[in-house]
């Protein structure tokens, strides 16, 4: 697997990578406030949604691939749970407009690479790589069901 990070997942973890600890968990929070919506189709049918029991707050994912092989990650998560919300968000926005491919050769210690480490349990980290493994297997699914 490369490990080269595609840009927008490059960008994210060097505007993380160039703040201090403190800045690192409010960059955090912002990414938190800016989770995007569930499209209605899903907002109306959470059934559609895998829970993400590795974290500790009730998330869920929904990966869409279209025609056109883009992939689609959409996250809920609580809003009183922020650092697993903005970990939900760095992933759906770092991912977004990828291709499958792409998606599938994001190394798998992203979470580790944005420097949060030292700033949120393990534990927590633990819940993003879960996110983006389930967010690969769906990624997987999705493909297998259309060949």
């Amino acid at each position: 697997m490369s490990s080269e990070l595609p840009e927008a997942l490059a960008e994210i973890r060097d505007d993380f990578l160039a703040l201090t600890l403190k800045e690192r968990l409010q960059l955090l929070l912002e990414f938190s406030n800016e989770l995007p919506e569930l499209p209605e189709q899903y907002a109306e049918h959470p059934d559609l949604l895998e829970r993400v029991e590795e974290c500790q707050s009730p998330v869920f994912i929904f990966v869409e691939v279209d025609p056109d092989d883009v992939v689609h990650l959409h996250a809920t998560a609580p809003k009183e749970s922020p650092t697993t919300r903005g970990f939900a968000s760095i992933l759906a926005q770092g991912l977004a407009g990828m291709t499958a491919a792409e998606v599938l050769a994001v190394p798998d210690d992203f979470p580790q690479m944005i420097g949060l480490m030292e700033a949120v349990s393990p534990l927590r980290v633990r819940g993003m790589s879960a996110m983006l493994g389930r967010t690969k297997r769906q990624v997987r699914e999705r493909m297998h069901a259309a060949s």
